[in-house]
């Protein structure tokens, strides 16, 4: 870790204040204004966080929902346990993990997920873009009716076609860029609400190789 790296997080305000507040990561300041601006997160509501390591997002997730609600984190990597949220070691666009993840569906799928940087932008982008299109698919499959999907994708030439492939599912589908993400970093968020599950099925294909990898938000 460089010497500039380090300089930058410790002047970062949003890093201080999770430092100040006990947090797991300052990723936790967008899901709360995500939350905040859209009301995604409600009282005794069941959330599925992918790409969950280190559970910043879920520990804000179960604050929000309460003791009624549920969370449940996905990924492969080891996330420290907390009161009331379930873990489930895997990865997105594994065909198995629907069925792990049990029969009663999610009323929010959130993915904070991001792909080993190459360095090279279009590479980036493109692999953003098949992380959010896998985390869609498996929400296309959990989400209740009405429910909401929100992912993080790198800002690019693919994004407006990943919406139109996410808008006939949703009500709305909106992007934004939450206060908390660093200025130069282009990533962003793509926010879907008012799930309609009828043109999911209509559209699901019956082979069961699981979500496909192609990318899009």
């Amino acid at each position: 870790m460089g010497r500039r790296f380090v300089d930058q997080r410790r002047a970062d305000p949003y890093y201080k204040a999770a430092q100040r507040d006990g947090l797991r990561s300052r990723a936790a300041f967008k899901l709360a204004y995500l939350d905040d601006r859209f009301h995604l997160l409600r009282r005794g509501a069941r959330v599925l966080d992918l790409g969950a390591a280190p559970g910043g997002w879920s520990v804000v997730a179960l604050e929000r929902v309460g003791r009624s609600g549920t969370v449940v984190a996905v990924d492969p990597r080891p996330i420290a346990p907390a009161d009331g949220l379930r873990v489930v070691r895997g990865r997105v666009g594994d065909p198995t993990l629907p069925e792990r993840l049990g029969p009663t569906p999610f009323d929010v799928v959130l993915s904070d997920m991001s792909p080993s940087i190459s360095g090279a932008y279009a590479t980036d982008h493109a692999r953003s873009v098949d992380l959010v299109r896998s985390a869609h698919a498996l929400a296309l499959r959990v989400l209740a009716p009405r429910g909401a999907f929100a992912a993080k994708v790198f800002a690019g030439d693919m994004i407006d076609e990943l919406v139109e492939e996410i808008r006939p599912h949703f009500a709305d589908v909106l992007r934004t860029k939450p206060p908390a993400s660093r200025a130069p970093s282009s990533e962003m968020y793509v926010v879907a609400r008012g799930f309609r599950p009828a043109r999911a099925r209509a559209e699901r294909p019956d082979s069961e190789d699981g979500p496909r990898p192609d990318s899009d938000i």
